[in-house]
């Protein structure tokens, strides 16, 4: 895909055009072809080639008369961040932003949810990722493709953040983007809270710009700081005492030969990096690239915060960022799914079959599902008694024939098999019922001049259901009283237990 933060592609040669021999015109062609060769490898000029970037942008202009900048609060710094691979990943990364928002006092941009395959971050262990600068412009690319299809859903679409809201200041990326960047943000619309930011404000800026400025290659000053750090190099802690040392996984000299890797992984202090007194504590906007991290070789990948300070503030942020419901739409959906068409104890199977490394281990998927199974059938009472079972999983029935699924659903006498489908009458209400709430606009800071007009627009003229299905059957899951069999390391395996444990499905018995 052409990335617009990307310098176009060279015009071909005229091969029918005849060589001049001259040998003063071969010199200054010859040092005219270098000098281009080494500009359009430097990475300073990228932006410059692809935009007519002004030299200050009113946002990095502290006399601008920019009109939309006025609805900001006055002094607000915010915190950017790009979010990548599947859903759960994504949720893990918001809260991890949650964290270091509040810790530097920054209003975190709420992004979009992003397509599972669409931006992919590498390998950490094997210190094979795309650097920070390269994700934010492959997250603001798919930003923009969402929107031109009338695909954008916010992450707090889903998400019920209300629970954090004396805990960490917001701004919805469609807000942001409106009011700072200057640009309207029709297309990403499904209401009128939305639609008034464009109806009350001038558009001077544009996409371009917009992005150019977010990927923080540029303005690291007083406007953008980008964040170049990365998880081969770093890994962000909440203890000033380490900081600078050594983290304890660093690659093994296998891997230094083979890969020819130089390497060094230090820990470092988030708030002594980024905090009062660093460069990056003046910019306007603090841009990092993934927030991804997960436990390894006893270690963190990027962002460990388990030795944090036992403070009256830090602990109990830890505590609430560390689960984030689903919005009462989807509970509610799972719900009346467990009640109206169900009606009876169960068991949920999540299966991961078809995505990455899960589709190399269906024997073991399959193996867990069948001794989770037997057990339970050793406890039923009588033999004509029904399991009945709820199958979440990428492998649509029309595929089972030949699975141990096929020969679950084969025998009607032993098992009732329940299903959802995107299609589904009760996931597409709730889809519908999202779009017409707008809780990712409500969620965080949205300027009250647009909310006391009583004349805002509905922009919205034709729009794509967002996809509710997964959501619904994590919360069916939640409530399976017979117990829960997820996929070995699958994130929507952990979401759910996560679920589970936090009780969401106040009925369910967890197993």
């Amino acid at each position: 895909m052409n990335s617009f933060l990307n310098p176009n592609k060279k015009p071909k040669r005229n091969s029918n055009t005849k060589p001049i021999f001259n040998p003063l015109s071969c010199l200054f062609l010859f040092l005219s072809i270098i000098s281009l060769f080494f500009i359009l490898l430097s990475p300073s000029s990228i932006t410059r080639f692809t935009f007519s970037l002004k030299n200050s942008p009113p946002q990095c202009n502290p006399k601008s008369t920019a009109k939309t900048l006025e609805f900001l609060p006055k002094g607000e710094k915010y915190l950017w961040y790009s979010p990548h691979s599947g859903f759960s990943n994504q949720v893990s990364e918001l809260r991890n932003a949650f964290l270091i928002g509040s810790l530097l006092n920054r209003t975190v941009i709420i992004p979009p949810i992003l397509d599972h395959h669409a931006v992919a971050l590498g390998s950490c262990p094997k210190f094979r990722v795309s650097s920070p600068y390269e994700i934010r412009v492959s997250v603001w690319d798919h930003i923009v493709h969402l929107m031109q299809n009338s695909r954008y859903v916010s992450i707090s679409d889903v998400l019920d953040l209300s629970s954090l809201k004396h805990s960490v200041k917001m701004i919805d990326f469609r807000v942001f983007a409106s009011l700072w960047c200057g640009i309207s943000m029709d297309e990403a619309c499904s209401g009128s809270l939305c639609c008034g930011l464009s109806q009350f404000t001038s558009q001077w800026g544009d996409l371009k710009q917009c992005g150019s400025l977010l990927s923080g290659l540029k303005y690291n000053s007083d406007c953008v700081y980008g964040v170049t750090e990365d998880c081969r190099t770093t890994v962000w802690t909440l203890q000033p005492n380490t900081d600078g040392s050594l983290d304890s996984f660093q690659p093994d000299e296998s891997l230094r030969k083979k890969k020819n890797i130089s390497y060094i992984r230090r820990r470092r202090d988030l708030f002594k990096a980024f905090g009062p007194g660093s460069k990056a504590h003046v910019a306007k906007v603090l841009s990092f690239g993934s927030l991804f991290s997960a436990p390894y070789n006893g270690s963190q990948l990027y962002i460990d915060a388990h030795d944090a300070p036992a403070d009256a503030y830090i602990q109990p942020l830890l505590g609430k960022i560390e689960f984030l419901p689903f919005v009462a739409e989807i509970l509610s959906a799972g719900k009346e799914f467990v009640e109206k068409k169900i009606r009876v104890p169960f068991l949920c199977a999540q299966l991961r079959l078809l995505d990455g490394q899960f589709k190399n281990h269906w024997k073991a998927t399959f193996s867990a599902l069948r001794e989770k199974i037997q057990s339970l059938q050793a406890q039923l009472e009588g033999s004509d008694k029904l399991m009945n079972i709820f199958i979440m999983s990428d492998l649509p029935p029309s595929n089972w024939s030949g699975t141990y699924l096929g020969k679950l659903a084969s025998d009607p006498n032993s098992f009732k098999i329940y299903t959802l489908k995107e299609s589904d009458e009760l996931v597409s209400k709730v889809a519908e019922k999202l779009m017409a709430r707008e809780h990712g606009i409500r969620s965080g800071y949205y300027p009250r001049e647009i909310v006391s007009m009583d004349k805002r627009k509905q922009c919205v003229s034709s729009r794509v259901l967002p996809e509710v299905l997964m959501y619904v059957e994590e919360t069916v899951c939640s409530c399976a009283s017979l117990g829960f069999v997820g996929t070995s390391g699958s994130t929507i395996a952990e979401s759910i237990e996560l679920m589970r444990k936090n009780n969401v499905c106040l009925d369910s018995n967890n197993s």
